[in-house]
């Protein structure tokens, strides 16, 4: 599906969409458990592929009809075999979250996605879990899905990079804490990403589940229950969604737009909020109500190192386009390992649009005193964040903006161009 942007004032009230990665975490630990009520999810085609984990694993997975709760019956940290292959589609987070729960039972699970998830990493997490004495194998011997897992873990020590994703440390605390011995984690390079290892810990909590910082890596002592507090979990809403509206009020926003359900937590993609406001927007953050409200700005380029804030480049890339000077984007070499390469993606299809935009292996320069923003046809990568960003461009950009591959939004913000048109936004389906 296609969708055209025309150039668009937008204005009102947008509620924020629950966190993606708070719901993947928050299922996945429901299913850990007993069982547990997931209130306020996000449901998407990713997170759906966690709920179809959980299901796979012996546990159940019941969501109300109006999509407000996930009640989910937990497979209470024992794992069954699947019956079948595990589809994590193009989540990545579903796939090394629930590679780990794999090398929990004895016999072997198979798990796979598609084009775009069998082309992502993995080699580092299933190292790691045969360095637990697990089986674990890419089919294709590349480190990459499909792959085979299982063994029957115990726990133990492992050495592992930190720089590739954060989800494999995310994956290897939430199953260490119901393997029997628990599992050590020692990192051999710096850890990108690492807002969204507070995310997991503060999930883990939320559980009843112990897991700690070293000063090598992190700890999780096993033999523990996942037990939420009143039996329930509430999402919070969602810092990387967010950005896109908050870019879109900065740039286009001439009577201002209030983003609700923009309460403080672990995420690192909050750092929008400082990026505008270092940009120079005219933005202002109610933390107790949630409530965050921006106005169209003079926004001025700025540095930003992306390194635990990976998600956020596309956005920053587009904020840049529009604002005077330059925008340098620093630290941004694992971006390229996303659903595509967003470094690339951003840099290509923003200079179709007129943007001067200059591409490092690690940074992205644009030139937004040099750039003049035309619509034109732009391809959307199959990737939610590129074609969320484009769209935002095309507020500001003369013309008509046709981004491609449109319904991928489904993964993180399935409404996203319905709250655009809700703002004003001229769009055509």
């Amino acid at each position: 599906m296609d969708i055209t942007i025309a150039e668009s004032t937008v204005e009102g009230t947008a509620q924020a969409p629950p966190s993606k990665s708070y719901t993947h975490r928050a299922v996945l630990a429901a299913g850990y458990a007993d069982g547990a009520v997931v209130r306020d999810p996000l449901v998407s085609a990713d997170t759906k592929a966690t709920m179809r984990a959980v299901e796979a694993y012996g546990g159940s997975v019941s969501l109300a009809e109006d999509e407000s709760t996930v009640e989910v019956t937990g497979f209470d940290g024992r794992p069954e075999t699947p019956d079948d292959v595990i589809d994590c589609a193009n989540s990545g987070t579903t796939m090394r979250l629930v590679t780990a729960t794999a090398a929990l039972q004895d016999n072997l699970t198979v798990l796979t996605g598609d084009e775009s998830l069998r082309s992502r990493p993995q080699g580092p997490l299933l190292d790691a879990i045969g360095q637990l004495d697990g089986d674990a194998e890419s089919t294709r011997r590349n480190g990459q899905a499909p792959l085979v897992v299982g063994g029957g873990v115990d726990g133990g020590a492992v050495e592992i990079p930190g720089d590739v994703s954060s989800q494999y440390i995310t994956a290897l605390l939430m199953a260490g804490a119901v393997s029997p011995d628990g599992v050590d984690i020692n990192l051999t390079t710096e850890l990108k990403s690492s807002p969204y290892v507070d995310i997991t810990l503060e999930v883990l909590e939320a559980f009843g589940v112990d897991a700690e910082k070293t000063d090598a890596g992190f700890t999780v002592d096993g033999g523990q229950s996942y037990t939420p507090a009143g039996g329930d979990y509430n999402v919070p809403g969602d810092f990387s969604s967010m950005s896109y509206l908050l870019a879109a009020g900065a740039l286009a926003a001439e009577d201002g737009l209030r983003v609700t359900s923009a309460f403080p937590s672990a995420q690192g993609d909050a750092a929008i909020v400082d990026i505008l406001d270092r940009m120079g927007a005219d933005l202002d953050w109610d933390e107790e109500n949630g409530e965050i409200t921006v106005s169209q700005s003079d926004l001025t380029g700025i540095e930003v190192g992306v390194e635990d804030t990976p998600d956020l480049l596309p956005t920053i890339a587009t904020l840049g386009a529009a604002a005077d000077g330059v925008t340098r984007i620093t630290d941004a070499e694992h971006v390229r390992y996303k659903e595509t390469d967003r470094v690339s993606a951003m840099a290509e299809e923003l200079t179709k649009m007129g943007a001067e935009v200059e591409e490092h292996q690690d940074e992205l320069f644009v030139y937004g005193a040099d750039s003049d923003l035309v619509g034109t046809t732009v391809e959307g990568r199959a990737d939610h964040r590129i074609i969320m960003s484009l769209a935002v461009a095309g507020l500001v950009a003369d013309g008509e903006t046709t981004v491609t591959g449109a319904e991928h939004v489904d993964v993180s913000f399935p409404n996203f161009f319905d709250v655009l048109d809700s703002l004003g936004v001229a769009v055509q389906r």
